[in-house]
């Protein structure tokens, strides 16, 4: 009998050092984890400039297909593999892309919306005729690059950890979005004016907080990867370019109305956390207490 407790101990903790590490949790290991993930997705975007984009200048990223994909895609595509690595090493793919173990309630579907209202405006705001087609495809390519690399890293291996590290579902929503519009603070390594940057800290907290959200009521991660997916090629495609707006803007009136959406997450992330709650009692099992799953709220 003790022999067999100790087997599935030793199965639950890991086999490995590796995972034992990783299967712990806990917050600081999820800030350690996103820290990784910005460092070397920094070093490999500083290579890439100085090898196969070192060509390609800020004001021809978006003039072809090549500028977009190997000038921006390249080393995210890259980071989201090593990501997906990361996660298969872990033996955590069921935990990442199965159901989610604590149920989603019906309030949380105006996450979905939220998210999808100002992506259909930039549609209609986008002036297309500023881009080729093989372009659009290009930025739409990059879009779900963006979506699987940052959602796998964020509402993937933080939550996770957060989960294991055995923290009310609060705490994860809250760290989670946290930590995802931290990872926005990097910008300002390329030059992004600190007020700029600011801002954008700000507003991905907040709609971390709505991909969180999604994924809750969804079940899934990948509904929040491709409702990330389509946010962010819109929002190039209609601005002109990455946390700017260029000539090749579309409708300035419809593009406004889409940006106020920018600051209502964050006040709504603030106002949703009072009605997340629960926690997951075994991530690796994919389950939860029955107090927990009544704790919800509705």
């Amino acid at each position: 009998m003790a022999a067999g407790t100790e087997r599935s101990t030793d199965t639950a903790a890991g086999r490995n050092p590796w995972q034992r590490f990783w299967n712990r949790g806990g917050w600081w290991r999820a800030v350690l984890a996103v820290v990784l993930y910005l460092a070397v997705y920094e070093g490999l975007g500083w290579l890439n400039a100085h090898t196969l984009a070192s060509g390609i200048t800020a004001d021809e990223l978006f003039a072809s297909p090549r500028g977009v994909v190997v000038g921006i895609a390249l080393p995210i595509i890259v980071m989201g593999l090593l990501t997906l690595v990361f996660v298969r090493t872990l033996g955590w793919g069921r935990e990442v892309f199965g159901r989610q173990p604590l149920p989603g309630r019906g309030w949380m579907w105006i996450a979905v919306v939220l998210l999808l209202v100002p992506i259909v405006i930039r549609l209609v705001a986008t002036n297309w005729s500023s881009y080729s087609v093989s372009v659009v495809f290009a930025v739409l390519f990059l879009g779900l690059c963006i979506g699987f690399a940052e959602e796998l890293i964020a509402r993937g291996v933080a939550v996770n950890l957060l989960r294991r590290g055995h923290h009310t579902e609060r705490t994860v929503a809250l760290l989670s979005s946290l930590l995802f519009g931290l990872m926005h603070a990097s910008n300002a390594i390329g030059g992004t004016p600190l007020v700029t940057v600011a801002v954008t800290v700000v507003y991905t907290f907040g709609a971390g907080m709505m991909f969180y959200l999604s994924m809750r009521v969804t079940g899934s991660i990948v509904p929040a990867m491709l409702l990330h997916a389509a946010t962010d090629p819109t929002t190039i495609l209609a601005t002109g370019g990455i946390d700017t707006t260029a000539a090749a803007a579309g409708d300035a009136g419809l593009i406004g109305f889409a940006g106020i959406f920018n600051f209502a997450y964050p006040v709504l992330a603030l106002l949703v956390l009072f009605f997340i709650k629960g926690r997951v009692s075994s991530p690796e099992t994919g389950t939860s207490t029955e107090t927990d799953q009544q704790g919800v709220a509705a």
